[in-house]
């Protein structure tokens, strides 16, 4: 049935409706009609039987309207069609407007407007006829609304008010299904069972899905089966085989039909690809390749390294293909460890302990491979495991020798003489060569040069004495060469100890001194001792205290309490007070040999109060409980009589520097003091005065002195002599103050008995030296001086003597000592004393 006979019947069937609404039976205009016969729109006479019919029904209805006064136009409709894709060389008649006003005298004109109107449709303004100008498309635009009105054609005044109505587009099968999104991709678990849902696919139609079976789609599979299925009506694709293997197949490519018209005859189709991947599942064990594995690793390989590799292929993939691998427990695989490598997936055979040829030639062990994740929907199909063997063949190589221990410990006395063998080292070549060694000490210290090796047989020696109180202990370091390959060496350490040898006796450790008190009963305990000794002493080394057989003392005797310490013990009750007793006590120690010496110990008898509390005793007594000896006492005491002479000594210091003398003034003269104390003649040498001018004379003593107001500081009967020593200190008017002072000091001359002074007058003296220092000495400069004391003694020197001691001290006859206390603090002193004794030297004169 075609798209034109289902538009016939739809007109047949408005009409039919409309009839039955309508008083004016449809069989009369059916009978008019008869006649005619039916066309088709393009010429026929079915479509303008049927557009005849129903013009004469809106005649009908319009004449029935205004009959009841209802009727407000002339015409009734509500829609025309025209077929899209109209491929026809005339326009297409869509339709005819006709009014009742319409009386076919051509008085009345028809007008179109709307969308389209004049480029789409047009129409005849006489007849009514409405006509399609070009091809429509449904997909494009599926109506058009337009207005039509009748009008006079001659005053264009309108007959009817204006009507609007609607043109469709009739939809024919133009258009396949398409499918927007393909091609498509998709996946599903391997070995699932049939039915399962993979996807689903929809197609799309462009034709009007309200009319016709034009956009009703169904679904087939073109390519693919027995595979996959589809249904047809919702395009969902599902699994048609169960338990398909990935590893046999992983993609299937689908081609899909989607065909419109319910998939009947003449229908419009359209396919489309899908590829479908089925993924992995863990559904199968890791396989080794191969039941033995060989491996061939060198002895010299080190620990921790790769030595080896295996591989379990497992055919599933990513996570599901992670093999893991281990050692089974047992056999030989202690010396190996495996892990797995997760890039690979192999298994990696790691060394664990050190390889050697010589002890153990092979290895056999076995090794599992596994998976970590597990589908327990396979666990029926067994373990998901597989185990394989693996050798590994040591290979040998050349190495270095071997000493048969790791380390060497030595012992020998400290007296051993040199050239003694103290021990000796073992090392060997295990490989098949078997080279002979070579050894040698390996100088790292200067006391490694005490040692030596034999480099043969490898025994060591000394080359001098060792002494245990300079190093306990020497470490040498011995190295094993091969003689075939020198590079290939050992070394080994060798600790060699030095023994004690019991060379130094013991000794008492406490002091010599004791005391004991007057009132001690017989056998109290007064003094512990103990004894030190210089040796090492082993653990459990003894001393051993006792009185020797041929000193018995009957007051005191030694207890050995055995541990290492002993008492002195009183023999007998009271004792006299400052008594002194001596008691000699023997030390032994339990070396070998054993040394032994004999100590004195000094007991002091002392007054002791309640409790054995020390009252009164020497003073060694009184330090003794402290543990200070005699020596002890006496450099203490020393110290502190030395310190009291220091303190006096600093304060006599003090007392004397606040006091100025003639060398000290406060004019700060720098002089150099000069004593001639040569006795006899014989200044020839001096060529600073005439010694001519200085005679031998006496002088009387007299009785009394002139005024002491005059007192230079150093005593009546100095002659002093200034030299100039420097031209830029001090001005020589000093020089003439001097002088005056000594001349006015001169006039008054003291003669102690069997003195002697020089003759003839002072006065010469002093102009002599006025004029030696006018002469010698610039007036301008300021020059150091030098302080000459002259004095005379004995009587064959034509100058006297010229010692400053015999006349240095001048004591005047009148007793007077007063004076001395302008020297100073210690002056004053003696010039009391002998203001006292005054009177008993002048009886005595």
């Amino acid at each position: 049935m075609t798209t034109r006979e289902y538009v016939t019947f739809l007109l047949l069937g408005t009409c039919l409706l409309l009839d039955y609404i309508s008083p004016t039976p449809l069989h009369d205009h059916l009978q008019n009609k008869t006649q005619s016969g039916l066309t088709s729109p393009r010429g026929g006479t079915r479509s303008k039987w049927v557009k005849d019919v129903m013009e004469d029904r809106l005649r009908t209805r319009r004449h029935w309207r205004t009959k009841v006064n209802r009727m407000k136009r002339g015409w009734v409709w509500n829609q025309f069609f025209v077929l899209e894709e109209y491929m026809g060389s005339e326009p297409q008649y869509v339709g005819k407007l006709h009014t009742d006003v319409d009386l076919g005298d051509n008085s009345v004109k028809y007008t179109l407007s709307g969308e389209g109107v004049g480029s789409i449709f047009t129409i005849d303004q006489i007849t009514g006829d409405i006509h399609a100008l070009v091809r429509l498309d449904r997909e494009e635009k599926s109506f058009y609304t337009l207005r039509a009105q009748a009008v006079d054609l001659q005053s264009g005044l309108p007959l009817e008010p204006e009507s609007q109505f609607v043109i469709k587009v009739q939809d024919i099968n133009d258009n396949e299904p398409r499918f927007p999104d393909g091609p498509y991709s998709a996946s599903v678990p391997e070995m699932s069972p049939a039915g399962t849902y993979v996807t689903q696919v929809t197609a799309t139609d462009a034709d009007d899905p309200t009319y016709g079976n034009s956009a009703r789609i169904v679904y087939s599979i073109l390519h693919g089966q027995p595979y996959f299925s589809v249904e047809s009506k919702s395009g969902v694709i599902r699994t048609a085989l169960a338990n398909m293997d990935r590893e046999v197949r992983e993609e299937y490519q689908v081609i899909l039909q989607a065909k419109d018209m319910g998939g009947q005859l003449g229908g419009l189709a359209s396919t489309t690809k899908i590829n479908i991947t089925l993924s992995d599942v863990n559904d199968n064990p890791p396989r080794f390749s191969k039941s033995v594995f060989h491996l061939r690793v060198p002895e010299s390989e080190p620990v921790g390294s790769a030595v080896g590799r295996i591989l379990a292929s497992d055919p599933d993939a990513n996570n599901n293909a992670e093999v893991d691998y281990s050692i089974v427990p047992g056999d030989e695989g202690s010396m190996f460890d495996i892990v797995s490598d997760h890039q690979t997936q192999e298994g990696i055979i790691i060394l664990k302990k050190t390889l050697d040829y010589e002890t153990k030639k092979s290895y056999t062990f076995k090794v599992e491979a596994s998976n970590e994740e597990l589908d327990p929907r396979f666990l029926h199909q067994g373990p998901f495991k597989d185990s394989a063997t693996v050798k590994v063949i040591v290979l040998d190589m050349d190495e270095p020798p071997v000493f048969t221990k790791h380390s060497y410990s030595m012992e020998l006395y400290e007296d051993t003489p040199p050239g003694t063998i103290i021990g000796s080292v073992t090392s060997q070549d295990l490989d098949a060569t078997s080279s002979a060694v070579r050894y040698s000490i390996e100088w790292n210290t200067d006391t490694d040069s005490f040692f030596d090796i034999d480099t043969v047989e490898g025994t060591i020696s000394i080359n001098d004495y060792l002494d245990r109180e300079a190093a306990l202990q020497h470490n040498i370091t011995v190295v094993a060469t091969k003689v075939n390959n020198p590079l290939l060496f050992a070394k080994v350490s060798v600790i060699i100890s030095v023994l004690d040898v019991n060379e130094f006796p013991p000794e008492l450790a406490v002091s010599s001194d004791t005391f004991v008190c007057e009132n001690s009963r017989a056998g109290q305990v007064i003094q512990t001792v103990s004894a030190v000794d210089k040796d090492l002493p082993p653990v459990g080394q003894r001393f051993f205290f006792k009185s020797p057989r041929e000193l018995r003392n009957r007051n005191f005797t030694v207890r050995d309490f055995g541990n290492n310490t002993a008492g002195i013990v009183t023999r007998r009750s009271g004792f006299q007070p400052q008594d002194i007793y001596l008691l000699s006590v023997v030390v032994e120690d339990s070396g070998y040999p054993a040394q032994s010496s004999t100590g004195t110990l000094t007991i002091r008898v002392c007054s002791c109060g309640s409790g054995s509390s020390l009252l009164t005793c020497s003073a060694e007594a009184v330090f003794l409980p402290i543990g200070l000896s005699t020596g002890a006492v006496m450099a203490i005491l020393l110290c502190v009589a030395l310190l009291i002479v220091l303190s006096v000594l600093y304060i006599s210091q003090r007392r004397h520097k606040e006091k100025d003398t003639l060398m000290t003034s406060k004019e700060d003269i720098r002089d150099n003091v000069i004593h001639y104390d040569d006795e006899g003649g014989g200044e020839e040498d001096t060529q600073a005065y005439d010694m001519g001018t200085l005679c031998n004379t006496h002088s009387h003593r007299t009785s009394t002195m002139s005024s002491k107001k005059e007192l230079n500081g150093y005593g009546d009967g100095v002659l002093l002599h200034l030299t100039s020593r420097c031209d830029d200190v001090r001005s020589p008017d000093i020089h003439r103050e001097t002088a005056s002072i000594i001349g006015t000091v001169t006039n008054n001359p003291l003669l102690s008995p069997g003195r002697k002074m020089c003759g003839g007058d002072a006065k010469v003296i002093r102009d002599f030296i006025e004029q030696r220092l006018e002469v010698n000495q610039p007036t301008y400069v300021a020059p150091y001086d030098s302080l000459a004391t002259y004095a005379y003694e004995g009587d064959g020197s034509a100058a006297g003597s010229l010692s400053s001691i015999e006349e240095s001290w001048v004591i005047d006859e009148s007793g007077d000592f007063s004076s001395l206390g302008d020297w100073g603090h210690p002056f004053s002193a003696l010039s009391t004393i002998l203001d006292q004794k005054s009177p008993v030297v002048a009886d005595e004169s």
